[in-house]
């Protein structure tokens, strides 16, 4: 088992009492089986297209030659039983909150977009989107599934990566980038006055003005149809929006809850097995864990350099 927690730590938390008696004895126990071998700390966080957590995701189901582009789109539809060569993204509608000097797309679940809305947007979009050859079926209000060559070698930002972020280095200059950019712009004029967002907007709600597409790609020719895997893959999302919103209470209380649950499971697990391996992330930087035999002074060594939840998760936020 590899569990991997998006936003184990997180640099949105501006308090600096976020950790500080955050009370997790599973990850504790954890902790003290487990021996750090791997750290990713990228330098290039302002610039990588994907999160640490993603791209340990992508490592973990074999994408080893995948670079800008992961194809989460077609990987999930692969996962509900629809396999396809064919290239797919994921479109979410947004808002792009427009200020003096950047263009920050606010977190897309703070709109609380409807169905209804959201399928009244998608179908006066759809013209524009057939006219680029994409074929977009709605999925959720927040999700809309999308396929078409245009996806096919098209390096996209996360939605994570983009969140509460200026938009402006995230509008990759890629050639296959230009007619999404068009589209973006087209979609701002024709979104301005839709019946659905003057509706919002006389409720003095945040309008729809933009989309954000990513997990563009085709699913890598052995990812289709995979061998099985020696290791079943976590990637709870439990903590993602309490971090994305800066909500450090509710991120705490997140933190708890996984920790009596998920992690719970994990210590069974690694107690019953002896394998296991916690990948514990933040926006630019991942420490993964193992169940490795130890030498003797190794064993001795770890009960004078006990490592804590708070030192691990604190690791996370050091440059």
């Amino acid at each position: 088992m590899h569990l991997i927690i998006p936003y184990a730590a997180s640099h949105a938390l501006h308090d600096p009492k976020a950790l500080t008696g955050l009370q997790l004895p599973h990850l504790q126990d954890l902790l003290g089986l487990l021996q750090r071998q791997q750290t990713t700390q990228s330098p290039l966080a302002d610039t990588d297209l994907h999160m640490p957590h993603e791209r340990l995701h992508a490592h973990a189901l074999g994408w080893n030659g995948q670079a800008d582009a992961l194809p989460w789109a077609a990987w999930h539809s692969a996962q509900n039983s629809q396999p396809s060569s064919a290239p797919q993204a994921l479109i979410t509608p947004c808002h792009w909150q427009v200020g003096m000097d950047q263009v920050v797309m606010l977190d897309p679940a703070s709109l609380y977009l409807t169905d209804d809305e959201s399928r009244q947007l998608l179908q006066a979009m759809q013209p524009y989107l057939l006219e680029d050859g994409l074929q977009v079926t709605w999925h959720s209000a927040l999700a809309w599934h999308a396929q078409g060559e245009l996806l096919a070698h098209l390096p996209t930002a996360s939605l994570d990566r983009v969140t509460g972020q200026n938009v402006k280095p995230w509008l990759t200059d890629h050639p296959a980038a230009r007619p999404l950019h068009r589209l973006q712009s087209e979609m701002q004029m024709l979104l301005y006055n839709h019946p659905a967002n003057d509706a919002r907007e006389a409720r003095r709600q945040h309008t729809v003005n933009s989309f954000w597409l990513h997990g563009a790609g085709a699913l890598p020719i052995d990812a289709a149809n995979p061998a099985p895997r020696t290791q079943r893959i976590q990637v709870p999302d439990a903590l993602r929006a309490s971090a994305l919103r800066g909500d450090v209470q509710a991120w705490r209380q997140a933190w708890q809850t996984l920790d009596a649950t998920v992690l719970a499971e994990v210590l069974d697990h690694l107690k019953t097995t002896g394998q296991a391996s916690l990948s514990l992330c933040s926006e630019n930087a991942a420490h993964t864990y193992q169940a490795i035999p130890l030498a003797w002074h190794q064993r001795v060594a770890r009960i004078f350099n006990k490592t804590t939840p708070l030192t691990a998760l604190e690791a996370l936020l050091t440059p």
